[in-house]
């Protein structure tokens, strides 16, 4: 990908200034050319139910419970056990309620204003590596669980429910052309169609640049279910700044004040080095903030096209929930989604 197209929001001089940036930077690890399987034809939903607890990401001192169930209905949803009279949160762009304030995450909401859920994004990212099409996510609370191994948890519960597949086709979308939103940090997120239309595919060339022991970290592969599972031990990264803020001032914020987080389930970095042991580790790198970033967090933002898949291009640079979520809305305020099918029959 060499231009970022079509700027759908953000200033088009800042952006291209950070795509040449971006192309710049090493790539730490290219799985460009990893083989993957072809697309899949019909939709899939879980053979079998499983159930996984953990600490409460916001309430840390209590446990959370989630069930992962098959669905006749198609996408994912979220069905809050402590809400009956409520209905299900179809996972969505058009139900992401806010992207935090202090703490950065996507929140889905639907209908009434306490039937939500927070910290979707780790749950949710699976939709587009695991091949389930279908699923109810149901919950005790609209706090999930958080784990010390990233989403392996959930990852593990998918796998032992098996796959059923069903006699519905699966809808996949790209896009014409290259399209592009930035933010105001030097950040922007880039969709363009697939890069081979032969064996079209979910690709994403991701880079990150802290100003911490993090650094600069680039990694290019294809979205598939092996590099999910391996991906999905990647822990939310934080700097030892915001972890003495939590302890300190943040003490003061109900949201802070009872987090979860510890220095088992987050990776921690100071300046120069980090606090905690990283992980995914390649050639002697730790590359676990961008593998966090692009399977459980990108891949979130992703997850909410609902009626299907996106197949194509994805570059990011720098970004997070609120600029991917305003990536989602762009292309449904542009109508720039268009069918693979279609696309392929003009290529």
């Amino acid at each position: 990908m060499t231009n970022p197209g079509t700027i759908l929001m953000g200033d088009e001089e800042a952006i291209k200034a950070s795509f040449d940036e971006m192309n710049q930077l090493p790539v730490d690890w290219d799985l460009s050319d990893k083989p993957v399987e072809p697309l899949r034809k019909m939709q899939t939903t879980l053979a079998g139910e499983a159930t996984v607890s953990g600490p409460g990401t916001f309430m840390g001192k209590a446990m959370r419970t989630i069930t992962l169930a098959p669905s006749n209905q198609e996408g994912w949803w979220l069905d809050r056990a402590d809400m009956p009279n409520s209905l299900p949160i179809r996972v969505g762009i058009a139900n992401v309620w806010t992207t935090g304030q202090i703490v950065s995450n996507i929140v889905l909401r639907s209908g009434n204003p306490h039937n939500y859920v927070r910290m979707v994004e780790h749950m949710i990212s699976l939709r587009m590596g695991m091949g389930i099409d279908n699923m109810v996510i149901k919950l005790d609370s609209g706090d999930p669980p958080l784990f010390e191994q990233g989403s392996l948890d959930l990852v593990e519960a998918i796998n032992s429910c098996g796959v059923q597949t069903l006699d519905k086709p699966v809808n996949y979308f790209t896009v014409k052309e290259p399209v592009t939103v930035g933010g105001t940090y030097g950040d922007f997120v880039t969709l363009a169609p697939p890069e081979n239309p032969d064996n079209p595919q979910l690709t994403i060339d991701a880079a990150i640049n802290f100003k911490t022991a993090l650094g600069q970290q680039r990694i290019k592969f294809p979205v598939c279910k092996e590099l999910t599972e391996m991906a999905s031990v990647a822990r939310t990264n934080t700097s030892n700044t915001k972890v003495w803020y939590c302890r300190t001032i943040g003490k003061l914020f109900a949201d802070v004040r009872n987090l979860g987080y510890n220095r088992k389930n987050v990776s921690i970095a100071g300046k120069t080095r980090y606090i905690n042991e990283p992980r995914l580790i390649h050639e002697g790198k730790a590359l676990e903030a961008v593998w966090h970033r692009s399977v459980l967090d990108l891949l979130a933002a992703i997850a909410l096209i609902p009626n299907g898949l996106f197949v194509g291009q994805i570059k990011s640079y720098k970004a997070g929930h609120r600029l991917d979520c305003d990536l989602m809305k762009q292309l449904y305020l542009n109508e720039v989604l268009v069918s693979l099918d279609d696309y392929l029959k003009g290529v």
